[in-house]
C-alpha cells in the first residue's frame, strides 16, 4: 500500500479508533500540552546527515594526528636509495625504522641504523646540509614537520653499526675487522664475495659517537671514507644524530623479512671490561674459598693437638 503523497508532518495519518492505537505509539500528552512541536521529515533527515559528516571529519582528522604521532615517535618509512646495504638491503627497499627502541636500550653493535648527516658526513656531496630559515615562524613550522617527519632537508643515511664509543675497531687482521682485538665472522651479511675492507684502519670510536660501514663494502661510503681531516671525529658519527633502528623489511613483499643482529656481535669478548668484570666477580669467590681452606686447617691443627694429649 503507497504510502499518501499529501503527508507532510510525522503526526499526520489516517484516522484511526483510539483503542486500537498501541501505548508506545501514543503522542505524549505533556508535550502536545506543552506545544512542542516535531520537526518534520525533511528536517529530521538532514540533521543525523551532518552530524555522521562531522563524525567522518573527525575520525579523519584523529587519524592523520595519530599517524603523525606514531611517525614521529614510534615507526616510520625509509626507502634506500642505494646499493651500499647489498645484499642484506636492495636499492629500492621500504624499511621500517623504530624510533623509540633507543629511550629503553642503547645502540648495538650489529643494529642497522638510520642517522642524519648533521654533525657528521653532511649531505651526500659533502656539503654541510642548508641551514634552517631565519624567520623564527617558519624555523618553528619546520621544527615541527621535521619530527613528524613529513618534511626535512637533512640527509639521512643507512649503515650498520660496527663500533661503539670506546672501541678498537680495525682492519685487517686475517683479513678480517677486529673490534677490540675479537675477528668478526661477517660472511652471513656481506655482499657475496666481498672482503670485509680493501682500506686499512685502526681507529679509537671517540666518546658518544659510531663506527658505521656498509654490507657492501666495496661501494660503501662509511666511516672508512670519511676518515680525512675534512671530517669530525676520524669518520665516526654522533648517536644522538640516530633516528631508529631498521628492524623489518615491509617493500617489496619478496624481501619481506626481520633484521636480527649477527650471532657474531654476541661474542662475549666484544665488550670491553668484560674479562675485569668476570675477574672482579670471581676475586669474593676466591676469597671465600681461602676463608673456607683456612678454617679447614685450622681444624685439622686443633684435631691433631687433641690427639696428642
Amino acid at each position: 500500500m503507497l504510502t499518501p503523497t499529501g503527508r507532510r508532518g510525522r503526526h499526520a495519518r489516517l484516522p484511526i479508533p483510539d483503542a486500537t492505537i498501541p501505548d508506545a505509539l501514543v503522542p505524549d500528552a505533556d508535550a502536545q500540552a506543552g506545544g512542542e512541536e516535531l520537526p518534520a521529515d525533511g528536517e529530521q533527515a538532514a540533521r543525523p546527515g551532518k552530524r555522521s559528516w562531522r563524525q567522518l571529519m573527525l575520525v579523519v582528522l584523529a587519524a592523520i594526528v595519530v599517524m603523525l604521532l606514531i611517525k614521529a615517535f614510534v615507526v616510520q618509512v625509509y626507502r634506500i636509495p642505494s646499493a651500499s646495504m647489498e645484499d642484506t638491503l636492495l636499492t629500492g627497499d621500504r624499511v621500517l625504522v623504530n624510533k623509540l627502541i633507543y629511550h629503553f636500550r642503547g645502540i648495538a653493535r650489529g643494529d642497522i641504523v638510520v642517522f642524519s648527516g648533521q654533525g657528521s658526513w653532511g649531505t651526500t656531496t659533502g656539503a654541510p646540509d642548508p641551514a634552517p630559515p631565519g624567520n623564527p615562524l617558519v624555523r618553528a613550522g619546520y621544527d615541527v614537520l621535521s619530527d613528524v617527519g613529513v618534511y626535512s632537508t637533512q640527509t639521512y643515511y643507512i649503515k650498520r653499526v660496527i663500533g661503539l664509543p670506546g672501541d678498537h675497531v680495525a682492519c685487517c687482521v686475517d683479513g678480517k675487522v677486529t673490534v677490540n682485538g675479537v675477528p668478526l665472522d661477517e660472511t652471513s651479511y656481506l655482499f657475496p664475495g666481498a672482503t670485509p675492507s680493501a682500506q686499512s684502519f685502526n681507529v679509537i670510536v671517540p666518546s658518544g659517537r659510531l663506527w658505521v660501514m656498509g654490507d657492501n663494502r666495496a661501494i660503501s661510503d662509511d666511516s672508512r671514507g670519511h676518515m680525512t681531516a675534512g671530517s669530525p671525529a676520524v669518520g665516526t658519527v654522533p648517536e644522538n644524530e640516530v633516528a631508529g633502528r631498521a628492524f623489518l623489511i615491509i617493500w617489496p613483499p619478496s624481501q619481506l623479512g626481520d633484521l636480527p643482529v649477527p650471532s657474531t656481535f654476541q661474542q662475549a669478548g666484544l665488550h670491553p671490561g668484560a674479562v675485569g668484570a668476570a675477574a672482579l666477580v670471581g676475586i669474593p669467590v676466591l676469597a671465600m674459598r681461602m676463608r673456607r681452606v683456612r678454617a679447614v686447617r685450622r681444624g685439622q691443627r686443633r684435631g691433631c693437638a687433641g690427639a696428642r694429649r
